[in-house]
């Protein structure tokens, strides 16, 4: 663990969605190749998809659900942004998902600025996307919020500054958010390069020992399990 990573085990309180609902009324979603219970619906589907998260929050007496944090997961392979043939297949999760309907308000995980914002509009992409810049002493650091209504990028500008818990924006359905039931792509990332409104949140295993060092697992800040 970094000096970053340590930095963020001393911190509390931090949501990210409505900040109405506590961690109790979260539950865990898997969406791992390994879940075979995925196989018998069409999760390319959105509707179905959707269909399915609400079967989960429902069977869990659950309002949000989450996961999804170095998973593996075929869901990706009907998109030729992660899925094209000249490249190798990007099939692992770095970020961490929020499944919950759409319009739910979205959080500043904590004081920051805009990085950058941008309308990621591919099939199986971000869709709406905000960048937050932080500094915890001498660490700068990002968050990415994506999937996010279109709205939400629609007055915001680059440096404009959020307070820890201040409403970012809204969460997305699936005409705009890439095409997925609806949910809260959040990412940390360390060093962004010269990346702007988008950073890679689905990596091949050749780049992963790469990828879970600059992207750290989201939970070090949540706290949910």
């Amino acid at each position: 663990m970094g000096p970053l990573e340590t930095l963020f085990l001393d911190l509390n309180d931090i949501k990210v969605i409505d900040s109405t609902i506590p961690y109790s009324e979260y539950t865990s979603l898997d969406l791992s190749a390994s879940n075979l219970e995925l196989n018998q619906l069409n999760i390319t589907d959105s509707s179905q998809f959707e269909t399915y998260v609400e079967h989960i929050l429902n069977k869990n007496k659950a309002k949000v659900a989450y996961g999804g944090y170095n998973e593996i997961r075929n869901l990706y392979k009907r998109s030729t942004v992660f899925n094209n043939p000249n490249a190798k297949e990007r099939n692992i999760h770095i970020g961490l998902d929020l499944w919950i309907k759409a319009e739910t308000p979205v959080l500043a995980a904590l004081d920051g600025k805009v990085h950058s914002f941008q309308y990621n509009n591919n099939l199986g992409d971000y869709g709406p996307t905000i960048i937050l810049e932080h500094q915890l002493k001498k660490h700068v650091f990002y968050t990415l919020y994506g999937h996010l209504s279109l709205e939400s990028i629609a007055f915001v500008k680059d440096g404009d500054s959020f307070s820890k818990g201040q409403q970012l924006a809204t969460l997305g359905d699936n005409s705009v958010n890439g095409d997925y039931a609806p949910h809260l792509h959040f990412q940390i990332i360390k060093n962004i390069e010269d990346n702007y409104g988008d950073y890679p949140g689905v990596c091949n295993k050749n780049k992963l020992d790469y990828y879970l060092e600059n992207c750290p697992d989201p939970n070090l800040l949540l706290k949910i399990y």
